[in-house]
């Protein structure tokens, strides 16, 4: 749930240090499992309707073993150039292409958290309007409620305050996956009437649900960078991995098993209206509501920072505007107007997604897909590449081509879905 606020590290706590000289293993591994688990886990069975449990489970597994690796990428990048200044994503894209890879890194951290915000609007408005009835409220109207509720969030500027929420999250999540999975049990008939594999373009399909499920990428280097043994990070985050991935597969598998062709893109909508999936639901949507200025906060920083920058906003805060510091009243306004304004914009986009899982998997199979395989690998081949040895120029090539071709496909196989939901 936490995300990172591009250049300063983490954008919420999440398990303080014991010490001051860094995080325990344990600690680091508690952070990357509230890191990577979100909310997409709930649209797992969905893609598995999709795609067939069998390419389903593939494509969660192939999802994970890149996304691992190329995580792995980014530490190895760092580490090679440690007598330099990169602490962030979008150093290391400055380190590889100068100005215009930092740009661009930037601009895909950017849309990236943007498709993470709207999910996150789509969710809640999806429940919620399940909980009243579609008669009562439509999913516009609620994503719309939610609206004045989020700018006034968004204003809030130390997120200390909003950091537990984003665990209550997580623990709303654990809590949904647990009655899904007993009423699963219930409902299991077996294997006769569900696919193995349904289309070539099921595939793909849970792969970008899977690659949108595996949140956090941004944060490897701030998590690594805060151990106390930073030696153990790749032993740990393969751990976590393992753990993740193993609950993601099983979810998605009995999910899809228990209801077959009336899986919904979001399992808890498939829950029985009783007092506990009701409970969870709103406890979800009420976590997300609060954790959802979080998801926003990277997009505030880049944002605010290009717009502080031009001559324009300079000259409407005049006197008031003092650079980097708290800034005067007509700073402060214009800042809490564009916050917002893009609060608002993001509610518009919202309201016009068909459909979640879709929509997951298309932000999965494109920014997610060039953040999380093809920009790691590029960077490692451009700042190491005469180092490296054949095999890892080979594997490098490969996860750039292979990233491209899926983001490609990916994106073509969510949009003609977009386009017949």
């Amino acid at each position: 749930m936490a995300m990172t606020k591009e250049g300063k590290g983490p954008a919420a706590p999440l398990l303080e240090p014991s010490s001051p000289t860094g995080t325990s293993s344990v600690q680091t591994l508690g952070n990357i499992i509230v890191s990577i688990v979100g909310t997409g886990v709930l649209g797992l069975p969905f893609a598995f309707k999709v795609a067939g449990w069998l390419a389903g489970s593939l494509g969660v597994i192939i999802a994970a073993l890149s996304t691992y690796y190329c995580m792995l990428l980014l530490v190895h990048c760092r580490d090679r150039l440690a007598s330099e200044e990169v602490h962030t994503y979008g150093d290391l894209g400055f380190k590889a292409f100068g100005r215009t890879g930092r740009y661009l890194t930037e601009f895909l951290i950017c849309i990236s958290q943007c498709g993470g915000s709207v999910a996150y609007l789509v969710f809640i408005g999806q429940n919620l309007s399940s909980i009243v009835g579609t008669h009562t409220l439509t999913l516009s109207s609620c994503i719309f409620l939610l609206v004045p509720v989020e700018i006034a969030l968004s204003w809030i500027r130390s997120l200390s305050a909003l950091s537990p929420f984003s665990i209550f999250a997580d623990i709303c999540n654990v809590l949904a996956i647990a009655i899904v999975v007993k009423e699963d049990l219930q409902l299991f008939d077996g294997f006769s009437k569900r696919e193995v594999i349904t289309s070539v373009g099921g595939l793909p399909f849970a792969g970008g649900v899977a690659v949108f499920c595996f949140e956090g990428f941004g944060m490897t280097l701030a998590l690594e960078a805060s151990m106390r043994e930073r030696k153990n990070f790749r032993w740990v985050l393969g751990q976590a991995f393992t753990g993740i991935t193993l609950v993601y597969v099983l979810f998605g598998f009995f999910g899809y098993l228990a209801y077959g062709d009336q899986t919904r893109d979001i399992i808890t909508l498939n829950l029985p209206k009783n007092w506990s999936a009701t409970a969870v639901k709103i406890g979800l949507c009420v976590a997300l509501a609060f954790t959802f200025p979080i998801m926003m906060h990277p997009i505030h920083e880049i944002v605010e920072g290009k717009l502080k920058e031009t001559s324009c906003f300079q000259k409407l805060c005049g006197g008031d505007w003092i650079g980097g510091g708290g800034g005067g009243a007509a700073e402060k306004t214009a800042i809490c107007l564009s916050r917002a304004l893009l609060v608002l914009a993001l509610a518009v986009v919202a309201s016009c997604v068909p459909g979640f899982g879709v929509f997951v998997s298309f932000v999965g199979s494109t920014v997610c897909a060039l953040l999380s395989f093809v920009m790691p690998a590029m960077y490692h081949l451009v700042l190491l590449g005469p180092s490296l040895r054949l095999w890892q120029r080979a594997l490098d090539f490969c996860l750039v081509v292979c990233g491209l071709a899926f983001a490609a496909y990916g994106t073509y196989n969510a949009t003609t879905s977009l386009g017949t939901s």
